[in-house]
This record gives structure tokens, C-alpha cells and sequence, in this order.
């Protein structure tokens, strides 16, 4: 390894060693930026001041204590689990990338809320769950198909993301996307497994939703066609019995009423 100059030649004390060595040390640098980042988010202390276990009457400090690692808090974390001295340490713990605040929230998710989709990665490397939800029924995965992130659904998806998931409404990401006109959502959605017939409780399926929540604009009028050429139900009615058709004419969207009437709709 050899010493670093600097621009006047005087050497500043680093050392240098290969590229491959200078790269670790820079992707180091790098997750432990981001990891920090992401705890913040969630409102922990970063790694190098760690929250502790509270104090309990069976967890004395000892002089054997001094070289143990403080145990972050989250839901997941207990304190009487914390091993004493000299003892096996427990067959399981959670995580730092598993760990929850008082709302659910893990790294990822909070992550996710922002479209931060490097830190997201890093964490879903580090072993994050996807489908994963906080207490509002949000996960990694359904975040972005309401919100429209489309790297991050497919970050998602690439990682295990359940597609038969569902929000607090009990609908589908397919149904969320339809919602607020996300074409792009919408094409890699319909790429999976998903029911595009999933009736929400509110009786209305992604169809459904798209036209009587939509503006009838362009967005909304191609989520219906996309939606119509992957053969989805165009005589389901909702809880009132009204079909998509009846809802379309209502609304004057005569574009998709015509794309509606020319897959059978009655």
C-alpha cells in the first residue's frame, strides 16, 4: 500500500491501498450514509449513538458489559431477551432493518413513503421485507402503486412483492393504480399474477374505480383500456348493481364508454 500526496506533495498520513480496497471503503462510506438516512426517517438514533434496551432490574451493568452492543428499540425488540453475560446469545432478534416505531414503520417504508429509491435498495439487500405493513396497511410494495414510483414497484416485485396484497380498503395495487390514472403502474401490474376483478369494499374493482374516481381524461380513459384488452370484466357491477358502462354515461366519458360497448358491456 502506498501513501496518499497531496496537491502541494506533502503527505497527509492516509493510506491507499488497491482499487478494489478503495472501492469497499467508498461503498462503506456510502451504506453507512444512507443506512443513518434511513433510521432518521424513522425517527431512531443513527448508528453511531445507538438507542439502548431501558433499564431493567435483571439487566445490572457488569464490567463484562463494556464490550456489548447496545440492542436498538422497536416493536420487535425485548429487552428481557437480551442475553446475560457469558450466556448463549437468544436463537433469534430482529433486525435493524425489521425494526418498527410506534406506527409500524419500518426503514423501508419510510424510505418508500419518499422515493428514496437507493436507500430502499440497500435495505431490501440487507434483508428488508417488502410486503412488509405499517399500522395504516401500507407497505413498500403498495406505496408506489398509489403513488406512481415506478422503479420502486419494480424494485418490489423483483423482490418477492406479494401481489395479492391489500390496503386498508382491502384492494389490490392494481385497484390504487387504476385510481389515479399510473399507466406505467397499471402496465407492470397487469405483467403479474394480480385478479384484476378484485372487488374492494367498497364494492369496486380497478375497472370500477378508474372510471368513477377517475377525471375521464386520457390517463384514466388508457387505464380502462388496458385494463379492457387484459380481459377484465366489463359487466361486474358494484354493490348497487350499476355496471361501468352505466357509470361511464353518467359521467359523459363517452371515449370510454365506446371502448366499454366494444368489449360487450351492457
Amino acid at each position: 500500500m502506498t501513501d496518499l500526496p497531496t496537491a502541494s506533495g506533502q503527505n497527509p498520513g492516509y493510506v491507499v491501498g488497491s482499487k478494489a480496497e478503495v472501492q469497499l471503503m467508498m461503498k462503506l462510506d456510502r451504506f453507512i450514509l444512507i443506512f443513518s438516512i434511513t433510521l432518521y426517517l424513522i425517527g431512531c438514533a443513527p448508528p453511531s449513538q445507538p438507542a439502548t434496551v431501558p433499564t431493567h432490574p435483571s439487566a445490572i451493568a457488569s464490567p463484562t458489559d463494556a464490550n456489548r452492543t447496545p440492542v436498538p428499540v422497536g416493536k420487535e425488540i425485548n429487552s428481557t431477551t437480551t442475553a446475560l453475560p457469558g450466556s448463549p446469545a437468544p436463537a433469534a432478534r430482529a433486525t435493524p432493518v425489521a425494526t418498527q416505531d410506534e406506527r409500524g414503520v419500518t426503514a423501508l417504508i419510510a424510505a418508500s413513503y419518499q422515493n428514496h429509491l437507493e436507500v430502499a435498495r440497500l435495505l431490501i439487500e440487507a434483508g428488508a421485507d417488502v410486503n412488509v405493513k405499517d399500522d395504516s396497511q401500507q407497505s413498500a410494495y403498495l406505496i408506489p402503486t398509489a403513488d406512481g414510483y415506478l422503479e420502486l414497484l419494480k424494485l418490489t416485485l423483483r423482490s418477492g412483492a406479494d401481489v395479492h396484497s391489500l390496503d386498508s380498503y382491502n384492494g389490490t395495487g392494481l385497484i390504487r393504480a387504476a385510481d389515479r390514472g399510473h399507466i406505467e403502474i397499471i402496465k407492470e401490474l397487469l405483467e403479474t399474477d394480480i385478479d384484476i376483478d378484485h372487488v374492494n369494499r367498497l364494492g369496486w374493482t380497478a375497472l370500477l374505480e378508474a372510471i368513477i374516481l377517475g377525471d375521464g381524461g386520457p390517463r384514466h380513459t388508457e387505464v380502462v383500456r388496458l385494463l379492457v384488452q387484459a380481459s377484465a370484466n366489463v359487466n361486474l357491477a358494484d354493490n348497487n348493481g350499476d355496471m361501468p358502462l352505466g357509470h361511464a354515461r353518467q359521467r359523459g366519458f363517452n371515449e370510454i364508454a365506446a371502448i366499454l360497448e366494444s368489449s360487450g358491456a351492457r
